[in-house]
């Protein structure tokens, strides 16, 4: 087997585990989402619980995340070591604007008087408080693949022909983009 057929066979077996790891995810998240219209029909279910305006600050800096990844691939793919740095280090920003604004949502939602634990705390909130919680111990794993591409970036591990580690980690960064995007239309709709 040649050098080049041994990197497509690991490239084709770490995307697989990848999507295999993706798709577990989606399933617990799906089975929470269904935990919660199940719930709604509790005669203690919140009927006007709004989703704090937040959470729709912090979807417009995930998807513009998303944009600047896929730009950095690219960028890599076209030998623009430059720009990856640039847009790398956006991609880290935003998602750490997204972690911030997440944590601005919560603070809304308790200072709307709906505690995530207590005596007094609506069941309604506490499906939201564990839903988020858990994206965001999902995206602080992303962050940290994030900063694993950057510092492999900055050790020059990358180049046009070798961009499994940034492919990876856009894969996974989309990822959580999308589950976000489905968490909260399903939360702003439902």
């Amino acid at each position: 087997m040649s050098l080049g057929e041994h990197y497509d066979r690991n490239a084709r077996s770490k995307k697989m585990l990848l999507w295999f790891a993706m798709i577990s995810m989606f399933m617990m998240f799906a089975g929470l989402t269904s935990a919660y219209v199940v719930s709604a029909s509790r005669p203690d279910w919140l009927k006007d619980f709004v989703l704090p305006q937040a959470f729709l600050l912090s979807t417009v800096l995930i998807l513009l995340s998303s944009v600047t990844f896929h730009m950095a691939k690219v960028a890599m793919k076209n030998d623009k070591r430059t720009s990856v740095t640039g847009l790398l280090l956006a991609t880290l920003l935003l998602g750490v604007g997204f972690v911030v604004t997440q944590f601005a949502g919560f603070a809304e939602v308790i200072n709307a008087g709906y505690y995530f634990t207590g005596p007094g705390s609506p069941v309604t909130a506490q499906f939201l408080y564990v839903i988020i919680m858990l994206h965001l111990a999902h995206l602080f794993a992303g962050l940290i693949v994030l900063l694993v591409v950057i510092y492999n970036h900055f050790k020059q591990k990358y180049n046009p022909s070798q961009t499994l580690g940034i492919e990876l980690g856009a894969m996974f960064w989309h990822f959580l983009d999308i589950l976000w995007v489905y968490l909260f239309l399903f939360f702003y709709f439902y």
